[in-house]
C-alpha cells in the first residue's frame, strides 16, 4: 500500500469522523427522555385550563383558586405557576413581580406569605393561593401541569414541590423553562412525567443572552434534563424541535385560543375558551 493511499485513506478517515460527530452530536444534545405509558396515559389528548379556568375580563383571576375550582368541575386539566416566598412557602403565581396582578410594587421572593396573603387578585376577592391549597381545590379531578419558576432558591423550590406533590392524589407532571429544574427531577422524581417550555429566540427578552436563547429555544439542552415533553409555544418551532418530537418527545402547545391547536399535538394548553376536554391527536 503506497504513502499516497495511505493519506488518502487517513483524510478519508478524519472526513468520516467528522461526518459521523455532526449528525451524531446534534441528536445528542436534543434527544428527549423516554415516557412509560403510565407516565404518558393521564397527559395525552387533554386540554390544559392555562393557570385555571381564568377569565379575559380579570373577574376570576389567573392562578386563583376560583380559576383551579372551576377547571378542576369543568372536567379540565390545569397548569399552574410555582415559585418560593422570602419564607419559602410554595406560592401560585406567574410574575416576578406583584405590579400586574395585585396592584403594587415588590417581587414575590422579596415578601413573605403573611404579607403575600393580604393582597387580593385584580381588584376581587381572591388572593394568592399556597400550591397546597390550589391541589386540594382542584381536587384531582383531572391532570396537573406544575410549572417551576426559575429564581434564586431553585433547589429549594425543587425539593419543596416534590415533597408537596408526593403527597397529592392526582395525576401530576412537571415542567420549567429552565433545564437545570426538570434535570433535578430527572435524577430525584423518575416517576414524574417531566417537560421542557420552550419560546422563539426573541421570545427570552433580556432574561438571559441571546446565545442562551438560542440554545433554550432550539432544545440545544435536552442532554441535561433528557424532557419527556416539549411545551413550545404554539407558532413557529425549529427543525431541532420537531427532530425531538420525531424521537419521541411528546408535544405540547401554549398558549391556545381555538382548536386548531389541537392538530398535531398530544396535549394543549388553553385559555379564554372551552375546547373539549378531551381530543384526537
Amino acid at each position: 500500500m503506497n504513502k499516497n493511499f495511505q493519506q488518502k485513506l487517513k483524510k478519508a478517515a478524519i472526513l468520516g469522523g467528522l461526518g459521523v460527530a455532526s449528525v451524531t452530536v446534534p441528536l445528542f444534545l436534543i434527544a428527549p427522555g423516554a415516557a412509560t405509558q403510565r407516565q404518558k396515559a393521564a397527559f395525552v389528548g387533554r386540554n390544559f385550563a392555562h393557570r385555571g379556568l381564568h377569565s379575559e375580563d380579570k373577574s376570576v383571576p389567573e392562578n386563583s383558586l376560583e380559576a383551579f375550582r372551576l377547571a378542576g368541575r369543568a372536567g379540565y386539566g390545569a397548569e399552574l405557576d410555582a415559585r418560593l416566598t422570602k419564607d419559602g412557602q410554595v406560592v401560585v403565581f406567574h410574575d416576578d413581580t406583584l405590579e400586574r396582578m395585585c396592584g403594587v410594587p415588590g417581587r414575590v421572593d422579596e415578601k413573605s406569605y403573611d404579607e403575600l396573603r393580604l393582597l387580593t387578585l385584580c381588584g376581587t376577592n381572591q388572593r394568592i393561593p399556597l400550591l397546597t391549597e390550589a391541589l386540594e381545590v382542584f381536587g384531582g379531578r383531572g391532570p396537573l401541569i406544575v410549572e417551576l419558576k426559575s429564581g434564586s432558591r431553585n433547589r429549594e423550590l425543587c425539593e419543596k414541590v416534590n415533597a408537596i406533590l408526593a403527597a397529592y392524589p392526582g395525576q401530576v407532571c412537571i415542567e420549567s423553562f429552565n433545564p437545570f429544574i426538570v434535570r433535578w427531577f430527572r435524577f430525584h422524581a423518575k416517576d414524574l412525567l417531566r417537560g421542557q417550555l420552550a419560546t422563539r429566540t426573541r421570545d427570552y427578552g433580556g432574561a438571559v443572552t441571546p446565545k442562551q436563547a438560542f440554545l433554550l429555544s432550539h432544545c440545544l439542552l435536552n442532554f441535561i434534563s433528557r424532557p419527556q415533553f416539549i411545551a413550545y409555544r404554539i407558532g413557529y418551532r425549529p427543525p431541532t424541535v420537531r427532530l425531538a418530537e420525531l424521537m419521541g418527545a411528546l408535544r405540547f402547545g401554549w398558549t391556545a385560543h381555538n382548536e386548531r391547536a389541537e392538530r398535531r399535538r398530544d396535549g394543549v394548553i388553553f385559555e379564554f375558551y372551552r375546547p373539549q376536554r378531551i381530543f384526537k391527536q
